[in-house]
């Protein structure tokens, strides 16, 4: 078997796993395959002789094409801020699930959305060390920095993302419980879910980027914050928990972008207030980090390749 034939053969074994580092680089099922194919690209016209570690040299080229196409993002500053665009993506009823699947668990929301508001050498250095664990003295080379300064951008985009709680982890858990019921039962439309996790007087508050229709700025009482609710269950297909400004709230995410932020105020271990922030502005100001989840306390991220097929 040739060179060539050779790196052909082994870039097959390393799809998934080339896949998995650019969809969590670029949070995107489309541009992970763009750049999966770039990096074939380049590699079979570079050629693998003498290259002892054939894994690592392609993880080095696929971090480098993404590190150009986030590069490249930013200077088109492209977002994705239209509630009108989300209400269209929610009633396309299954039509590419995958790639809402794979964002949503494979992932996470929350982490999408952190990894957005990072720049691009910040991401990419926490995407690789922190999900893949590349070296490095690997990732520098990469960033064009030294591996000092690569390590330095891991740890800033590390602390971006855990945040800082500003319960306890008893009540985090508690709150964790009651924010997964909540969103479970808005995404079937339960009314009788809804109400168990409502406390009596609840309230709703909403600003005007957030509203649609003819819905109030605010509205009281369980059963008609219920009521409501349910009337956003394809939203709440898109909705994940998240820290919000150090607090157990929830975000509205659709492909990692940010759309909607929701924070929770709790009474007796029910949701006694939500506040929906849907405004830019405002959305500009709060601090997003991973919701941690007792349910499974030791396994932070996900690293894993891409689910076959998806995309």
């Amino acid at each position: 078997m040739d060179d060539q034939s050779a790196l052909a053969e082994h870039f097959d074994r390393s799809r998934g796993h080339l896949r998995g580092v650019a969809f969590r680089m670029l949070g995107s099922v489309d541009e992970a395959d763009d750049a999966v194919q770039e990096t074939w690209l380049r590699a079979s016209r570079a050629g693998a002789a003498g290259v002892g570690n054939l894994t690592a040299w392609l993880t080095t080229i696929v971090g480098r094409v993404c590190l150009d196409m986030l590069r490249s993002r930013q200077r088109r500053r492209e977002e994705f801020a239209d509630l009108t665009e989300l209400d269209l993506l929610a009633v396309v009823d299954d039509a590419d699930p995958a790639d809402e699947v794979v964002l949503a668990d494979s992932v996470g929301l929350a982490l999408l959305v952190v990894l957005n508001a990072l720049g691009p050498a910040e991401r990419t250095a926490f995407v690789l060390h922190d999900l893949f664990a590349v070296p490095f003295d690997q990732i520098a080379g990469i960033v064009d920095r030294s591996p000092d300064a690569a390590k330095k951008l891991a740890s800033r985009a590390r602390r971006r993302v855990h945040g800082t709680a500003t319960a306890g982890s008893a009540d985090l858990a508690r709150h964790r419980v009651i924010v997964d019921a909540f969103l479970a039962a808005s995404r079937t439309g339960d009314l009788d879910a809804l109400l168990a996790v409502l406390a009596p007087d609840a309230v709703r508050r909403a600003d005007q980027a957030a509203l649609r229709g003819q819905a109030g700025a605010e509205i009281r009482g369980a059963r008609l914050v219920a009521e409501e609710t349910r009337t956003n269950a394809a939203r709440a297909r898109f909705a994940r928990p998240a820290l919000v400004d150090g607090a157990l709230g929830a975000v509205v995410a659709p492909r990692g972008r940010l759309l909607l932020a929701l924070r929770f105020a709790f009474v007796d271990d029910r949701i006694g207030a939500v506040d929906v922030i849907g405004d830019p502005a405002r959305l500009s100001r709060i601090h997003i980090a991973v919701a941690p989840d007792p349910a499974a306390p030791l396994q932070r991220y996900d690293a894993r390749p891409l689910p076959a097929g998806s995309g």
